[in-house]
């Protein structure tokens, strides 16, 4: 297993449409204007599955304190999960840190959504994956809060200065780059936090007696194994519009969603790799 590149594992049209057995979304940050909701709804349109995991951070109570961007697409992604509950999917919502205001309702359903801590799912093929948000094992998150808020408002800051260079660069002639994405991946300090994170879960697993873990919170879609443990974290829709499916046959697959949606996101100049 490789870790996944913004390059990699496009979901086609071809491809769309059909039942999958489960899907798991994370770090959605609906209440923001960085929430990719267009392309995350062409997603849900296009894909069925038999059981939905909501990941955490699906809405961004964060930024909603402070001012919440709201529009009527942000309720079209509520509005969607309810009526695939309806329709007969079996949606499970593990809050993150950012709507973690939500945890105090775990073993709750509202509107046929169940909220749960975490959870186990077992493949079709009989494997065992522990699903969770992630934030537990995030050392700025548990033990400086202030400092992850700090880090928030830097990270939004970067997103929002990829409009301006990227205008500057479109009059050069250019492609997208994400000052975001760029700052994450190639920061050594980062780099070092996501390879401490990813070990940390893979342990969590392990603790388990599980074969693997699916998580979210670092917005860095990967498929790995790390000791012996399957490590799969889902990404994000707010920059690689990424999501993990389970086959019919049983297969975990990492997919980014780029139909009819913002070409120039998936023209990002990263990595193909994080290094360890």
């Amino acid at each position: 297993m490789q870790d996944i590149s913004p390059h990699a594992s496009f979901l086609t049209e071809e491809a769309a449409g059909s039942r999958v057995r489960a899907v798991f979304i994370s770090d959605v940050h609906l209440g923001t204007r960085n929430a990719q909701v267009m392309p995350l709804l062409d997603f849900l349109r296009c894909v069925d599955a038999d059981v939905i995991y909501l990941v955490g951070d699906i809405v961004d109570f964060w930024k909603v304190r402070r001012g919440p961007h709201w529009p009527q697409t942000h309720n079209d992604v509520v509005q969607k999960l309810l009526r695939k509950v309806r329709k007969g999917a079996e949606v499970i919502f593990i809050p993150g840190n950012h709507d973690e205001v939500l945890r105090d309702y775990c073993g709750m359903q509202f509107g046929g959504i169940r909220l749960e801590r975490s959870t186990m799912h077992t493949t079709l093929r009989g494997r065992r994956y522990v699903v969770m948000h992630g934030d537990e094992f995030d050392v700025v998150v548990r033990t400086a809060k202030w400092l992850a808020f700090l880090g928030d408002r830097g990270y939004e800051m970067a997103l929002w200065l990829n409009a301006p260079l990227n205008w500057l660069r479109r009059s050069f002639g250019l492609g997208f780059w994400s000052l975001s994405a760029y700052l994450k991946y190639r920061v050594k300090s980062a780099v070092s936090f996501i390879g401490s994170f990813e070990e940390a879960v893979a342990a969590e697993a392990r603790r388990h007696a599980a074969d693997g873990i699916i998580c979210g919170h670092i917005h860095h879609p990967s498929d790995r194994q790390i000791n012996g443990v399957h490590y799969l974290n889902c990404g994000d829709w707010v920059e690689s519009c990424s999501a993990l499916i389970e086959t019919l046959d049983g297969e975990l697959r990492i997919v980014r969603w780029p139909v009819g949606v913002r070409d120039e996101l998936f023209e990002l100049t990263l990595p193909d790799e994080v290094p360890a």
